[in-house]
């Protein structure tokens, strides 16, 4: 294969491409919906970040200016966590409209995230928000398709490959060479959108709360070249295997609508077949039934409690609970935390378990669909996936544990064990200024890391499908016809 043909279709087929009227109109299309899915963007990015940072120092104030009070009665006034807004969400929402932002976090209860944009949205958020990754991994491609259907089958039909192949061209050649030539068309409609990005990242990107922001825009890019060049190579070979233009166009859209539409929803219906999920009643009874079962440190005749209690006194050798050198109340509380958690924690890990099921099923089908590889890592690597809402879920909740378990011992060591149990008035209470000695809730997106791992089974899908379209290419070069 001599590279330099190959250049000479490349720029053969750009040069066509370039001079046609409607590539121009497509092009312009395209540009218009960029800019709006950019303004849109960065404008809700901007008002998600401003209203959470500004009701997270509001709920930082309200703790704040409580009067000096019962331990207790702190751990159950409570306070809110807020999710922080990633900066690559401008780029790829994903399920950022889906997922809950806010959780009110207090002592004994494990309440869910909520106030998710889907709330209080119309029913058109379920077709989809139109944001920059939408556009390169959805519109893109369909408009990749209508501009080379026609590529090998139009030469064929007007007798142009035959002369082609007879002056010595190959038809290897030929297929790298107009894979090459879509795929730098396809490179038109894409840097917009990168440089886009690029600027908002830098005018109003936040690195702080962003691991490694920039190495995640790389592979993010790296990862859009890479399968609009499979995209390119498929397009170019099923206008090679068509005997008419019309039918290459047919397949391409034939095999939009089943890698886009029909597979990924299979795969969801499959794993929810496969994966039921409890309903929200049912986990709550079984965690209240396992707790009652475990003790309830609000039941002062509690089994458990009463052996925990005689186990106290006689480690320290008096016979009541006012003889302790601390606030028994405070101590049980913080055993009942520690068990309510517990049991919690072990229902929720079986619970993310059968929804990491569902999601393995989507994600493990990159291999077989590299709309869904791609959509995986934009998603994955934006931190607007699902495994950074179960990050933000296991952050918020160790923040609560923190609280309620600093609350119990702050009673266990400043209110008299002598006196009469209870919260009530002014007789059990602490000073003040130990509800601002707590730090402040303080969210970072998921880890590089961690997302990496996450990421890992899209990126080597995205990898090995660049290799079968390169293989692909190689092995139907013996098998195009000139007629």
């Amino acid at each position: 294969m001599k590279w330099n043909n190959v250049k000479i279709f490349a720029f053969n087929f750009w040069h066509t491409i370039t001079k046609l009227k409607a590539f121009y109109i497509l092009y312009a299309i395209f540009i218009l919906l960029t800019a709006y899915s950019a303004v849109s963007g960065i404008q809700n990015y901007n008002t998600q970040k401003n209203i959470r940072l500004e009701h997270q120092l509001k709920a930082r104030q309200s703790w704040e200016a409580n009067p000096d009070k019962h331990p207790h009665r702190m751990a159950h006034f409570g306070t809110f966590a807020f999710r922080v807004n990633p900066s690559l969400a401008m780029f790829d929402s994903g399920l950022e409209s889906y997922m809950g932002n806010t959780v009110f976090l207090e002592a004994h209860r494990q309440n869910s995230v909520n106030f998710s944009e889907a709330v209080f949205s119309t029913g058109m958020l379920r077709f989809g928000e139109l944001s920059l990754a939408l556009l390169l991994q959805l519109v893109l491609p369909l408009m990749l398709f209508f501009i080379g259907f026609s590529t090998i089958s139009a030469d064929r039909e007007n007798g142009t490959l035959r002369m082609l192949i007879s002056q010595g061209a190959t038809f290897k050649e030929l297929l790298f060479g107009k894979s090459i030539g879509l795929f730098a068309v396809s490179l038109l409609f894409l840097v917009p959108i990168l440089l886009v990005v690029l600027l908002a990242l830098i005018v109003i990107g936040d690195e702080s709360m962003n691991d490694l922001l920039w190495l995640r825009f790389i592979i993010i890019a790296l990862s859009y070249l890479t399968f609009l060049f499979v995209i390119s190579s498929i397009t170019v070979l099923m206008s090679a295997k068509s005997s008419a233009s019309k039918n290459a166009l047919l397949r391409l859209l034939g095999i939009w609508l089943l890698l886009v539409v029909l597979l990924p929803k299979s795969t969801q219906s499959i794993g929810n077949y496969w994966f039921p999920i409890p309903s929200k009643l049912s986990f709550q009874s079984e965690i209240e039934k396992e707790v009652i079962q475990k003790g309830d440190s609000h039941n002062p005749d509690d089994p458990h409690y009463n052996s925990l209690r005689d186990s106290v006194l006689k480690v320290h050798n008096v016979s009541e609970i006012t003889d302790l050198p601390f606030n028994y109340a405070g101590f049980v509380m913080r055993e009942g935390e520690k068990i309510t958690s517990q049991v919690y924690r072990e229902h929720y890990e079986g619970l993310i378990g059968i929804y990491n099921n569902q999601n393995n099923l989507t994600k493990y089908s990159s291999f077989i669909n590299p709309f869904t590889a791609i959509k995986y890592i934009s998603m994955t690597m934006s931190n607007t996936d699902f495994a950074s809402y179960t990050d933000f879920q296991d952050k918020a909740d160790a923040y609560r544990y923190q609280l309620a378990q600093t609350m119990n011992e702050l009673q266990m060591e400043y209110i008299s064990p002598k006196k009469k149990s209870g919260s009530e008035g002014k007789t059990h209470v602490v000073d003040h200024e130990h509800w601002k000695e707590f730090q402040d809730f303080e969210h970072h997106s998921m880890s590089f890391q961690d997302t990496i791992k996450e990421a890992l089974p899209a990126l080597l899908s995205m990898f090995i499908w660049m290799l079968i379209s390169i293989s692909l290419l190689i092995v139907n070069a013996k098998k195009v016809r000139a007629i």
